[in-house]
């Protein structure tokens, strides 16, 4: 019996071959078991069936959307996980310094050094970077999936401006912990445990995942001028300086809309909905990476 389990996503690997012998070269004489994702179960079946087995470490070969499958599965069991990036955004593993490069990762998922992070629960979802209700889940809807796998983040560029014509302001009501519901017209809300996008972009500054509570923010541009001013402050991590965001923490929150928008998990499409209820789980996932 392996301690030592792969989950892997075979649409975002361009060589399994080469990655089952580096990830098999790295066990020594005990093979490793495999797990391939499908387009009806994206890790989380995987990731019990590893778990059933007897794995104590549990390998992620995908991309964010994986990576919360398998973190959801994991959560509460002390199963270590490990993420070898292998898709667009990797935003899990780049907010928490493990290397892209595949030899570098595999040092860091067999090497000592773990991290209790938090993970995020909404319902029954389970996620560990991001959910967002409103313009960044019509962003994610907008995008051509064979321009982001060409071109990376850089087809964000074009699904951000079909979502910007279809994504008009409206009525968002949140509440945080115990604290008065704030009324207030935004594009979209995001609910955060790490705060950095892609390209080093880092849109919640405060942003932990080992905190214990999850960030909010929300996108309030209301002329074509607000725009400029909210991206410079986003640049400068200042992104609630001005009238064009908000942002709040806690460890629960509540986002009603007046009207059913396009949601997201993890960089995922997940429809449309007119509310989102998050919770953290605090130090509920084992992940090796590199100490902070």
């Amino acid at each position: 019996m392996s301690g030592v389990a792969a989950v892997l996503n075979p649409a975002k690997i361009d060589d399994l071959a080469a990655l089952k012998a580096a990830i098999s070269k790295r066990c020594g004489p005990d093979k490793p078991l495999w797990f391939e994702t499908t387009p009806e179960d994206s890790g989380g079946g995987q990731t019990a069936a590893a778990i059933a087995a007897g794995a104590r470490l549990v390998l992620v070969c995908g991309g964010d959307g994986t990576v919360a499958a398998c973190a959801g599965a994991l959560t509460g069991t002390g199963v270590a996980m490990a993420i070898v990036p292998v898709g667009t955004g990797n935003l899990l593993a780049r907010n928490l310094g493990i290397p892209l490069d595949l030899g570098q990762a595999l040092d860091v998922a067999f090497g000592a050094d773990e991290r209790l992070i938090d993970v995020l629960e909404a319902g029954e979802q389970r996620f560990t970077v991001m959910a967002g209700l409103g313009f960044d889940a019509a962003l994610i809807r907008d995008t051509d999936e064979k321009l982001k796998r060409r071109f990376g983040w850089l087809a964000y560029l074009g699904g951000m401006a079909r979502a910007l014509r279809r994504s008009p302001h409206a009525q968002f009501t949140i509440a945080v912990d115990d604290g008065l519901p704030l009324s207030t017209e935004a594009i979209g809300v995001l609910v955060g445990n790490v705060g950095q996008l892609e390209a080093g972009i880092t849109l919640m500054p405060d942003a932990s995942p080992d905190d214990g509570h999850l960030d909010v923010i929300v996108l309030k541009p209301r002329t074509f001028g607000d725009w400029p001013a909210l991206v410079w402050r986003i640049l400068r991590r200042r992104a609630n300086a001005g009238r064009q965001a908000d942002i709040l923490r806690g460890k629960r929150v509540t986002i009603e809309s007046a009207v059913a928008l396009p949601i997201e998990f993890d960089g995922e499409f997940r429809g449309e909905a007119t509310e989102l209820r998050v919770e953290v789980l605090p130090a509920a996932l084992t992940l090796r990476c590199v100490r902070p």
